[in-house]
């Protein structure tokens, strides 16, 4: 394969995981799960009532899910 298709095929992948993430995190707002999310410092923020929570992407996925499904989300 050529580099550069490569490059783009990695490019829109991370895209749609960035999306996903955006919209789990949106869910769980709101579902009143968490007050806030977003990306600080390469790692994804989520936070909650009583504290934040700095996790990877793949992390933060993994947790908003868990939160969702535990609500019947």
């Amino acid at each position: 394969m050529d580099e550069d298709l490569i490059k783009q095929i990695n490019q829109e992948v991370d895209a749609m995981s960035i999306n996903e993430l955006h919209e789990l995190g949106n869910q769980a707002i709101s579902l009143g799960l968490i007050i806030g999310h977003g990306y600080r410092n390469n790692q994804y923020e989520i936070l909650r009532r009583t504290e934040a929570i700095l996790l990877s992407p793949k992390e933060a996925r993994t947790y908003l899910k868990n939160l969702i499904d535990q609500v019947g989300g």
